[in-house]
């Protein structure tokens, strides 16, 4: 979630998802065969965890005040094991992780911009006029 807000663009107060801008740029980390079972059985907890309340809808079960604990105590353990694969012990925040995110987006990327000659370009800083004292 941290990416999308970062990367993804919204219609009105909805995160818009993009396979080209979002999925398809998030930089998932090289994992052996063991951590990438342990995310599919904590990601399967997650599935079960809003199956055992089959009448309530995605916005009943991720309602901050109302979800239920199984699954939030679910989502807690997968987000700290996916953590756990990019830096041991975790983010002590959103900004930390994406900063992390990007640091290892950048080197994806740069054997691709090498490879086309491009360089990547850079925002134009436009001259200020100076004001005299």
């Amino acid at each position: 979630m941290a990416w999308l807000r970062y990367v993804g663009g919204r219609l009105k107060s909805d995160y818009r998802y993009s396979a080209g801008l979002v999925l398809n740029t998030f930089p998932w980390p090289e994992v052996s065969e063991a951590q990438k079972e342990k995310i599919r059985a904590l990601a399967q907890a997650v599935l079960d965890a809003r199956a055992r309340y089959p009448e309530a809808t995605l916005a009943d079960l991720y309602d901050p005040d109302t979800m239920p604990a199984d699954l939030r105590k679910a989502h807690h353990k997968l987000d700290a094991a996916v953590d756990a694969l990019y830096k041991r012990g975790g983010f002590a925040g959103d900004r930390e992780r994406v900063e992390h995110l990007f640091g290892l987006y950048e080197k994806l990327v740069a054997p691709l911009e090498a490879a086309s000659g491009k360089t990547p370009r850079r925002a134009k800083r436009k001259a200020r006029p100076r004001q005299e004292a």
